[in-house]
């Protein structure tokens, strides 16, 4: 399946969260160079993940590493842990598994295969085993981080748990992560918005980042139902 460029809705995330930052810097007479450029490079990761695309994990480095150290700033150690121990290294493993299973870097390598990842799904009784496994890891994780003072432990829990499962579900090129991003994106609007009533810096720019996040999950899905199709249809 050859890859398609950027649709019109993937330049409204790009160039929208581009302009939000902009906006947002006038509006409050300061310049968030990290939160800004955190954004931007997450905005492109997630457009290319949603596309199939192995170049996310290049985007992907810069924005975790960022991430990391805005969360750990205003004390959501989970999410600082999470992007700092797993995702950085997941970019790479990531890569990894996206050439195994053809994800290309040009038509030309492809050689006439297609560039995109070919992508899978899970079973419904796989769905459930997986619902039930990470609502028991959220609780189990919300009383560890309360424990260690975090302000908001169940919402850092139900981000960092989903986002680990979501980014291992990526890495194997499963379409059932979108489901899992779409909840830790809502999670995360509503957890960083908090962030800014608290006046938290770099809040501001995360809100902006994560709403833009939650639309392009929502294409991510419909995306990867044609993808994982697709792939369903060419292995029959």
């Amino acid at each position: 399946m050859k890859q398609r460029i950027l649709a019109p809705y993937d330049w409204f995330l790009i160039v929208g969260v581009i302009a939000s930052n902009i906006i947002y810097s006038v509006l409050s007479g300061t310049l968030d160079v990290v939160g800004s450029i955190a954004g931007i490079a997450g905005v492109l990761c997630v457009v290319l993940v949603a596309k199939g695309s192995i170049w996310n994990y290049l985007f992907g480095i810069v924005n975790v590493s960022m991430y990391a150290y805005i969360s750990y700033k205003a004390a959501l150690y989970g999410d600082a842990a999470l992007n700092a121990f797993y995702y950085v290294p997941m970019q790479f493993i990531g890569w990894w598994q996206w050439r195994k299973r053809g994800a290309a870097m040009s038509e030309s390598e492809a050689d006439g295969a297609g560039v995109q990842v070919k992508a899978r799904r899970f079973s419904w009784q796989q769905r459930a085993v997986l619902a039930v496994g990470c609502a028991a890891a959220v609780i189990a994780g919300g009383f560890i981080l309360r424990n260690f003072g975090d302000p908001q432990p169940f919402k850092d829990s139900t981000t960092t748990v989903l986002s680990i499962v979501a980014q291992a579900l990526m890495a194997l090129a499963f379409m059932e992560q979108w489901v899992l991003w779409i909840i830790t994106n809502v999670v995360s609007v509503v957890m960083w918005s908090i962030c800014v009533a608290r006046g938290e810096a770099h809040a501001a720019v995360m809100v902006i980042m994560w709403v833009f996040y939650l639309l392009n999950s929502l294409n991510g899905f419909r995306v990867w139902l044609k993808l994982s199709r697709s792939s369903q249809s060419d292995a029959r």
